[in-house]
């Protein structure tokens, strides 16, 4: 038996998210479809190392499947790719020690939301960016952010707080959170050891309120401390995230990969 690891960039405007739904499209269900043609399977299991939900984009979602047989990488890639619609793609593939497993072997992640803050959108940027219609305080949003950075519970940030993950443990550390300038509007960039259910949207959506004067600066300790999500402001949208970044330990090395 083999474990190949897939790097995997997706467009998530037209899908339903990542993991598989009934009467839904969604990135896996797409994976799946094509490596059991490609493999001659009745059925091939491609496990994530996280679901994004409807909307949400990835440059670095990973993925892995196991294998009875070695496959010639190179050959599968291409295939893979002529297979997918053009708005997934996958950008490499390795073989990884048969312990690896893209959900449990990870030790972080990194995500990106952008806002777009002129006056007029650009079109181009129209399905990945939030437009704010209102003026931000950016320096406020700076401070705010400080107040999420190291370890949390997370309960008041995280939908369905009553199941998953969520309810085993809420406490997270975010290792940073930075607010960075760009051309038309800012990017939040945000690491964490892990991430609960709409966690980054939630935090975006925060800063949002803060930055546009509608919530103090003081209110979010309070609203760490209530661990209730009635109590924190509306999740940002989901078409300015992106899953940017999945790390995993050193020590897994892998044997062969193939560069698209």
């Amino acid at each position: 038996m083999y474990c190949y690891k897939l790097l995997i960039t997706y467009d998530g405007t037209a899908y339903s998210g990542w993991q598989v739904q009934p009467n839904a499209d969604t990135i896996q269900e797409r994976l799946q479809n094509v490596l059991q043609v490609l493999l001659h399977r009745e059925k091939v299991t491609v496990i994530g190392s996280g679901r994004t939900d409807a909307g949400v984009h990835a440059l670095g979602q990973v993925a892995h499947f196991k294998h009875d047989q070695s496959l010639d990488l190179y050959r599968l890639i291409v295939s893979i790719n002529g297979m997918l619609p053009k708005d997934i793609r996958v950008k490499t593939i390795e073989k990884v020690p048969l312990n690896f497993h893209a959900q449990y072997s990870a030790i972080g992640k990194e995500y990106h939301y952008y806002l777009y803050l002129d006056r007029v959108m650009d079109p181009f940027r129209r399905l990945y960016c939030w437009h704010m219609h209102q003026k931000l305080n950016i320096e406020l949003m700076h401070q705010a952010a400080c107040l999420f950075e190291g370890t949390h519970d997370f309960t008041s940030f995280a939908n369905e707080s009553y199941a998953g993950s969520v309810s085993r443990d809420p406490i997270r550390t975010l290792h940073y959170l930075k607010i960075r300038e760009m051309e038309g509007g800012i990017r939040i960039e945000v690491r964490g050891d892990g991430f609960l259910y709409k966690m980054v949207r939630n935090i975006v959506g925060a800063l949002v309120e803060v930055a546009s004067l509608k919530l103090p600066l003081l209110n979010i300790p309070i609203i760490f401390n209530s661990k209730d999500r009635r109590e924190a402001p509306n999740a940002a949208p989901s078409h300015g995230l992106f899953l940017v970044y999945v790390d995993y330990p050193s020590q897994i090395h892998p044997k062969e990969n193939c560069p698209h």
